[in-house]
């Protein structure tokens, strides 16, 4: 069986002509996923295609990073757009009981906690500074943007594929 690979980031450009590309990280362990001599891989149309990891460097809301062997924009135009991934097997992060990896928050059907009313689904994760903030895509109606919070986020059962959560009031607008 193949392993699995998580995401950790998405290439949005390159940067400069020595071989540098931008990505906007989708991991909050950016220090260990983009440290030098870190293996990555780039999930291209045809496949994955791996890189390690040769050099690092944070610029505004950017992570640029330098592929070994590949010191020339022309050798990482192809990966732009497409997403940055880990293997499983290289997750070595000790998580606390309630601490969890963007890659099982996204994709969580978000609920209700008192009636059981579905919100949507978590499309992403944004991580503006002192806590994350989930973006829940629903039908028919603009994202909600739910804050990471002890007294919003209640419970979390990946198992299930569920997040119970108490929305504060006025956070969602009435829409009907």
């Amino acid at each position: 069986m193949p392993e699995k690979y998580y995401q950790v980031g998405k290439i949005v450009n390159t940067h400069g002509i020595r071989g540098e590309v931008r990505v906007i990280a989708t991991t909050d362990f950016t220090d260990s996923r983009f440290k030098k001599g870190v293996q990555l891989a780039v999930e291209m149309p045809n496949g994955l295609v791996d890189v390690k990891v040769a050099a690092m460097r944070q610029h505004k809301q950017f992570y640029l990073l330098q592929f070994e062997g590949m010191g020339n924009i022309n050798d990482v135009e192809q990966f732009k757009g497409h997403n940055l991934k880990i293997a499983a097997s290289q997750r070595e992060d000790d998580l606390e009981d309630d601490e969890f990896y963007y890659g099982d928050i996204i994709g969580l059907e978000v609920v209700e906690e008192a009636d059981g009313t579905s919100y949507g689904k978590v499309s992403e994760i944004i991580d503006p500074g002192p806590n994350d903030v989930w973006v829940i895509k629903r039908r028919g109606r603009s994202d909600l943007l739910l804050p990471f919070l002890k007294s919003v986020v209640k419970k979390i059962d990946i198992e299930a594929g569920k997040a119970y959560v108490e929305v504060p009031e006025g956070l969602i607008d009435n829409e009907d």
